[in-house]
């Protein structure tokens, strides 16, 4: 029967398995990448077919991000583990079984061997098993928030990245196209001062402004890898992927209405402010449980036992843990200073949220009008370099003007390119505080292109 019983023990145990490290060298194309519309984060993205064959928007690109991001499958991985942990959190504790067995030195008459068999059983893990519980799955809730959370941000991570590559490559366009204008310049200025026409300290205008550019082009260069890396890390691509991106950045912009709706309804939507409530409704239940856990520990078991004089009795016993000294006043006092911790926590960031929300809303306004008036501005500049261009070939415009007029055209259509991203940094963040993309309409933002 022994045998039997230690054969079903063992037939529930878990067993190993061994898990290799991977490489981690990334998918070498977006084709082999999926974004199931299912595994999409609710109200963090709209439907949307998934087809990166024809190059990827915007909105793809963040399905990409929330289904193959490295750092979401170490979330979810947390996530595992809080499971795991609520559910180790409502297992009874194990009885203990006891067996003894004595022999007697020498046999005599009515002698026998002794034996003593005992079941126990901790009724104190019992008694605080149901705060256990309660602290564990709402443990587990807070990590499932945090898991949406971090979705929501890869989103908003994802369409920034998105947004930042677009602009940095109308950036190297812009750069480049000047480069092309000012390159036939440079041979003429070296002609000249070889003739003795010019001298070094006039020559130096024109070859400062080609060293400028140069230089533009490569801080823009350096730049565009680092967006590029960071968007492909995000989306699990291997360093050399190409990424095609196609249609209009993603940009959302909110009514003051919308915003006050979204800012009174925020502690019931947002999933970090609703992971903070789950992990402090956690802390009361932990609480509760080093309360119960104060009186005094509590076991019960029952036993047979037979002597050498072949007596056998039956019998109980009781195990208490007098409370004289610590009464478990160390853990309660811990668990009220951690609810305290939590429940500040919680209001600042309610406090955070809200100031930034207001922020954002005054810097979206402030940046509307700043596009305007710099949209307005560059067109000048930009009448007034080709005026200059037409002048400059007729031979009617010395070259460091038509090199500074050229320069100021350049930096307002650069600005402008900043403005843009500016803004739709500005507006993905506000969306990614308000979590609700139904304030979102993707436009097209146009980027201007000058010819040279």
């Amino acid at each position: 029967m022994l045998g039997i019983g230690v054969g079903l023990i063992l037939t529930g145990c878990a067993t190993y398995a061994p898990l290799p490290l991977g490489s981690g060298q990334g998918a070498p194309s977006v084709m082999q990448l999926t974004a199931p519309v299912a595994s999409m984060p609710a109200l963090a993205l709209p439907d949307h077919r998934f087809d990166p064959s024809d190059g990827l928007d915007a909105t793809e690109v963040a399905m990409l991000a929330v289904v193959n991001s490295p750092a979401l499958k170490v979330k979810r991985d947390e996530l595992g583990i809080a499971r795991a942990q609520a559910f180790a959190a409502g297992l009874l504790p194990d009885p203990q079984l006891s067996f003894s067995e004595d022999f007697p030195g020498h046999t005599d008459a009515g002698t026998s061997s002794a034996y003593s068999l005992g079941l126990s059983e901790d009724i104190t893990a019992l008694l605080t098993r149901s705060s256990r519980r309660a602290a564990a799955r709402s443990q587990a809730a807070q990590v499932n928030l945090d898991l949406l959370w971090a979705e929501w941000q890869s989103v908003a991570q994802a369409r920034l990245l998105f947004d930042q590559v677009l602009t940095l490559r109308a950036q190297q366009a812009r750069l480049t196209t000047e480069q092309a204008a000012l390159t036939p310049l440079e041979p003429s200025i070296n002609a000249a001062l070889r003739a003795g026409n010019l001298t070094y300290d006039s020559a130096s205008v024109g070859f400062n402004a080609g060293a400028d550019l140069r230089k533009r082009l490569a801080d823009s260069a350096i730049a565009l890898h680092q967006a590029e890396t960071d968007l492909r890390v995000l989306l699990g691509l291997a360093p050399g992927a190409p990424l095609d991106l196609v249609g209009a950045p993603y940009q959302a912009s909110p009514t003051p209405e919308q915003v006050q709706q979204a800012l009174a309804d925020l502690p019931r939507r947002r999933p970090d402010l609703l992971a903070l409530q789950a992990g402090y409704q956690s802390q009361e239940a932990k609480l509760r449980a080093a309360v119960l856990a104060q009186f005094p520990a509590l076991s019960i078991g029952f036993n047979t036992a037979r002597d050498t004089s072949n007596v056998t009795t039956h019998g109980f016993s009781i195990g208490i843990t007098l409370p004289l000294f610590d009464r478990n006043r160390g853990n309660i006092a811990i668990e009220k200073a951690t609810r305290q911790q939590l429940k500040d926590d919680y209001e600042a960031r309610m406090l955070e949220t809200r100031s930034d929300m207001q922020r954002l809303v005054a810097d979206l306004a402030t940046l509307a009008q700043q596009r305007v008036t710099l949209t307005a501005h560059a067109q000048q500049l930009d009448a007034a370099r080709r005026a200059a261009e037409t002048a400059w070939q007729q031979h009617l415009l010395d070259w460091p003007t038509y090199l500074a007029i050229r320069g100021n055209a350049l930096s307002a259509d650069l600005d402008l390119l900043d403005l843009q991203q500016q803004q739709a940094t500005q507006a993905i963040a506000l969306e990614a505080l308000l979590g609700n993309t139904d304030l979102a309409t993707a436009h097209p933002v146009s980027v201007k292109a000058a010819t040279p």
